[in-house]
């Protein structure tokens, strides 16, 4: 019996490092979204978040460096026709940074918690903390589909 107890506890501790390896809960709801993402016609990548181009503006208190950008690509017959924009989200306002353009309709029907959102010549995208499931990054893929369908309208 003692014999068997030592069996185990050697390969206990032999198993113990490799368990730090296994994905948190966290880390496999998130790379679940990203999957859904990428499924259904969106991409996900780092990006750094359009930021306030006038010093005066107050700073965000929040971090930011946990957002990630979820886009969709615009087609490259109209990727040329298209100018680069950036709103950050101010309550339930959108504001835009640097020239002063109105939203586009789309973003308004976000009623989820998305800080930014871009376009510029190759795709137009949210940038989000991932703190919702699934339903979420539909309604991402919702909006983000018909803000290009406009860009390729124009």
């Amino acid at each position: 019996m003692q014999t068997f107890l030592l069996i185990a506890l050697v390969i206990a501790i032999a198993l113990a490092p490799l368990v730090q390896f296994l994905p948190s809960k966290r880390q496999r709801e998130v790379a679940g979204l990203r999957e859904y993402a990428a499924l259904h016609g969106l991409f996900v990548e780092f990006r750094h978040v359009p930021a306030p181009g006038r010093v005066s503006e107050p700073a965000r208190p929040e971090p930011l460096s946990d957002l990630i950008y979820y886009g969709k690509r615009i087609p490259s017959s109209r990727a040329g026709g298209v100018e680069s924009a950036a709103w950050r989200r101010d309550g339930g306002d959108w504001r835009s940074i640097g020239r002063r353009l109105p939203a586009p309709a789309p973003l308004r029907e976000l009623s989820i918690d998305v800080v930014a959102a871009s376009v510029d010549q190759f795709s137009c995208g949210v940038y989000w903390r991932e703190t919702e499931g699934e339903a979420a990054v539909e309604q991402i893929r919702q909006v983000l589909e018909r803000w290009c369908a406009s860009l390729v309208d124009r």
